[in-house]
């Protein structure tokens, strides 16, 4: 089985080719959706968090976006959080994987490259966009100022040094037929095989 780890940087389209994959019968894993599951109300991980930063959890719910202010550009805290995630969602990584029955599967997070975590997979898959085409989604998207988008930005490392790495880049500047034939190409770059969608 070939694991495909997606990334791409913030508002550049990951998310919407993890949907074509998945639309296409790719088995896609969101490890952002897992990061969420893992401090849920309820859960150890929350329970961590409460204790090293109550501010951030509000009626047993955390509270994301005053987490995510306290480690934006605080790569200590961040480390502190991420030794409390990772542990967790890798363990529920590994299980999905266990499960899987098909020849590639893709598992999908924002921060790979960041976190280094792109090494686990045998492929890499890097979403990217022009950065005016970057700025202009990501504002439109969140509702943010000029300032808080290139805080978002500076949080992330530069599209060029994700592409570096990538064993394939798919270029996200065009409309939704472009970026879907842009995804099958890259998916047969990948695995050696069409997916469904294109057969």
């Amino acid at each position: 089985m070939i694991t495909v780890g997606l990334t791409g940087g913030i508002a550049c389209g990951k998310s919407t080719v993890a949907a074509l994959l998945a639309g296409a019968g790719v088995p896609v894993l969101d490890l952002d959706q897992v990061s969420r599951e893992v401090v849920a109300p309820g859960t150890e991980g929350l329970a961590e968090i409460a204790g090293r930063w109550p501010d951030v959890v509000h009626d047993g719910a955390l509270d994301r976006k005053a987490l995510g202010a306290r480690v934006m550009g605080d790569a200590a805290t961040r480390r502190e959080l991420e030794a409390i995630t990772h542990p967790r969602i890798w363990a529920a990584m590994e299980a999905w994987l266990a499960a899987q029955t098909a020849p590639a599967v893709v598992v999908e997070a924002a921060l790979m490259v960041e976190t280094g975590s792109w090494r686990r997979y045998d492929k890499l898959l890097v979403v990217t966009c022009t950065p005016e085409n970057q700025r202009r989604r990501l504002a439109a998207r969140e509702g943010y100022d000029a300032e808080t988008v290139e805080k978002w930005l500076a949080a992330q490392l530069p599209l060029a040094e994700k592409e570096r790495l990538a064993s394939a880049v798919i270029r996200n500047d065009g409309g939704p037929e472009q970026l879907a034939a842009a995804t099958q190409k890259a998916w047969a770059e990948l695995t050696g095989a069409a997916t469904p969608a294109a057969r």
